[in-house]
């Protein structure tokens, strides 16, 4: 069953109820009516649950069932391709598509989730959605090579769903892609995902607290001046910021505060776009290849939206061209970390790039 409905003027969003009892959406500039064909069934929600470090005071997700999910597919198989008569099942049963998120079938967090039964330590359900945003229909695509108005498109996919899971009780919503087989992406098909939490994890936490404590990230990008910019638009910029932990380490922020992609103008989505496209380009040409990264849309928990700014954070995981950037004991153990790259140099050369 199928339906399909036009929101906004701008974004038509058709949902589809996928064999399984998962949903799919379609989002898109024009109305997709095409009919569905056959697809991968095997949902298994449930199983994991959260458990709290009492050292650490913070929340992790222990999911077992996550082992048994696709990993690195050889041949033909692209469980994120659009559907072909005749060929292998894939999660999208449609011939083409702009933008389709789908529910994960292996979600460390989801409406299902049950306490831990009988647990020792302190335990608490998983609750919340795990989705997968796939950006286009092409598999060789990336965020550097996507036309401006997919991007776009992308961004106000993301905001409608966070939209919708802030509304559904999330405290934060997560949007992220993991780029490349150094940073553990197991799918090559340019793609991400939404975590949608029960909790706000501790960096957002911490976050949270310096912008209501008056952090202003507008005024200190306007301290630090064009040593840390790399580009400057009209209604966003992209910056190194001087306390930056990995090397070429490269955020995104609007110029006026807003909390959220939902709270955007649509001049702001626009900038918003086109620097996430000229982020993965220098990368890729100042390394001289598709460069690893994992990237992040910050935007408010729940309760912070008064006062948060929302940025959209890279971390690639490239030091040079050949040496990659790991999180060696020290880090790992405290959180303190070593950086390679001082942030104003790597400004500079991703500004020449």
């Amino acid at each position: 069953m199928t339906d399909s409905k036009f929101v906004s003027g701008q974004v038509h969003i058709r949902h589809h109820h996928k064999a399984d009892g998962r949903s799919l959406w379609l989002y898109g500039r024009a109305r997709h009516d095409k009919p569905p064909l056959p697809e991968i069934v095997g949902y298994e929600p449930g199983g994991a649950h959260l458990r709290f470090h009492p050292l650490r005071q913070e929340w992790m997700i222990v999911s077992p069932k996550r082992q048994s999910r696709t990993f690195a597919p050889t041949g033909g198989d692209n469980p994120l391709a659009p559907a072909a008569a005749g060929g292998a099942l894939t999660e999208i049963p449609f011939t083409g598509f702009e933008v389709a998120i789908f529910e994960n079938r292996f979600p460390g967090l989801s409406a299902a989730a049950e306490l831990h039964p009988d647990a020792a330590w302190q335990t608490a359900p998983a609750r919340g959605a795990c989705e997968v945003v796939v950006y286009t229909a092409d598999p060789l695509a990336n965020m550097g090579t996507l036309d401006q108005d997919r991007r776009v498109l992308l961004l106000e996919a993301l905001g409608d769903r966070c939209r919708h899971h802030m509304e559904q009780g999330a405290q934060f919503v997560l949007p992220f892609e993991n780029r490349g087989a150094e940073v553990g992406a197991t799918l090559h098909h340019p793609h991400g995902q939404i975590y949608a939490f029960p909790f706000v994890p501790a960096p957002q936490q911490a976050a949270a607290r310096a912008f209501a404590d008056g952090y202003d990230l507008a005024r200190e990008l306007d301290c630090w001046g064009a040593g840390a910019r790399i580009i400057l638009r009209e209604h966003a910029a992209s910056f190194v910021p001087p306390f930056a932990r990995f090397p070429y380490e490269c955020w995104i922020a609007t110029h006026v505060r807003r909390p959220s992609l939902a709270a955007m103008t649509a001049g702001e989505l626009d900038d918003l776009a086109a620097l996430m496209g000229d982020c993965c380009r220098r990368y890729d040409r100042m390394f001289g290849r598709p460069t690893p990264y994992m990237m992040a849309l910050h935007a408010a928990p729940a309760g912070a939206e008064a006062s948060f700014h929302m940025t959209i954070q890279f971390y690639p995981l490239l030091r040079s061209a050949d040496r990659l950037k790991y999180l060696a004991g020290v880090e790992q153990a405290t959180g303190v970390f070593t950086v390679d790259v001082a942030p104003e140099m790597a400004a500079q050369a991703l500004r020449e790039a």
